[in-house]
């Protein structure tokens, strides 16, 4: 479960006294997730998700995803609203830690991919970087590149006791990936964490956008990168291209993808994929032994990252 902060029932009063949304009726304990404490918090007025943040993330950027988030509501993209305080604040303290309480969402999120859902989050995906081409505020990628050589170094002295090889595995693709990155691509805001318990719908429609933690300025194209990774390749580790191809086009109609674009797409594919085996891998070697929360097998992302190696062309990903 992912609530490490817990609060009380006097602590949630003392909180919601600073807002206009009425007393607490409920307040349950939300298992997804990983970096902060959520829970469902529900008041005589509506439902609402109340976040408590933890130390992994840097309290300092915390007002750029909230103003995001108000900025992209307004712009009609689905996501949650920050709720303010009675003095205009989106940030308010739990146990000497910021928390913030947003809107909620109807929908939920889908384990069954569908093409309805793909060409949905497409969509929804091209709307949502044009509404941040406006957005004036600009945050670097905590986890670009140059993050990722930093956890290598972290993890690679036990990466073998993983799995056998895998040191040299992961030097030898971050090296190559290294060589070819790309500097002349087109910027802007990404989510940077659009895996499927992130994306709402309902009857197929995608109706919400959550969890915008590792929201970023960086490479437009990079986003459709991870979303390649998260939702095209099947249980069985098989890249999924008609999925791929779905996902694409959508998201090729609403904001055209340049030939720049297109061409750097296989190495920032296994970028994608190197960043989230390196994390996984991080998170499975630093367990604790009293951590509620279950870190994700890095074995899913090595895969990935040996099929995008192998890509010669965008072409093989349905463009």
């Amino acid at each position: 479960m992912a609530v490490y902060t817990h609060i009380t029932n006097s602590e949630l009063t003392d909180l919601l006294a600073h807002y206009t949304i009425g007393k607490a009726k409920n307040l349950k304990g939300i298992e997804q997730g990983v970096e902060n404490s959520n829970y469902f918090l529900t008041t005589e007025q509506n439902k609402y998700i109340l976040t408590i943040y933890e130390e992994r993330i840097n309290h300092d950027d915390l007002p750029f995803y909230l103003h995001l988030m108000q900025h992209l509501a307004a712009a009609d993209i689905p996501c949650p609203v920050p709720i303010k305080t009675n003095n205009n604040q989106m940030l308010s303290q739990v146990h000497n830690s910021p928390c913030a309480i947003v809107s909620f969402l109807n929908g939920k999120s889908v384990q069954a991919i569908k093409n309805d859902h793909l060409e949905e989050l497409g969509t929804h995906m091209a709307r949502m970087h044009l509404a941040g081409e406006n957005f004036n505020e600009k945050l670097p990628n905590n986890y670009s590149i140059d993050k990722w050589f930093e956890l290598f170094k972290q993890v690679k002295d036990r990466a073998d006791d993983f799995k056998p090889g895998l040191k040299n595995e992961i030097a030898t693709a971050l090296g190559k990936i290294k060589q070819s990155w790309p500097t002349n691509l087109p910027q802007g805001i990404i989510h940077g964490d659009l895996f499927p318990d992130n994306v709402f719908f309902a009857n197929r429609k995608l109706v919400g956008i959550i969890d915008f933690y590792f929201a970023s300025y960086d490479a437009i194209i990079y986003e459709l990168a991870i979303c390649l990774n998260a939702w095209c390749f099947e249980n069985n580790h098989e890249f999924n291209i008609t999925k791929a191809k779905l996902l694409l086009r959508a998201y090729n109609k609403v904001r055209p993808i340049s030939d720049v674009e297109l061409e750097a797409l296989p190495t920032l594919s296994a970028g994608a994929a190197m960043r989230f085996l390196l994390t996984r891998l991080y998170d499975w070697l630093n367990q604790k032994e009293d951590a509620l929360v279950k870190p994700h097998d890095p074995r899913e992302y090595l895969h990935k990252l040996r099929f995008h190696t192998n890509v010669k062309s965008h072409h093989e990903y349905g463009l």
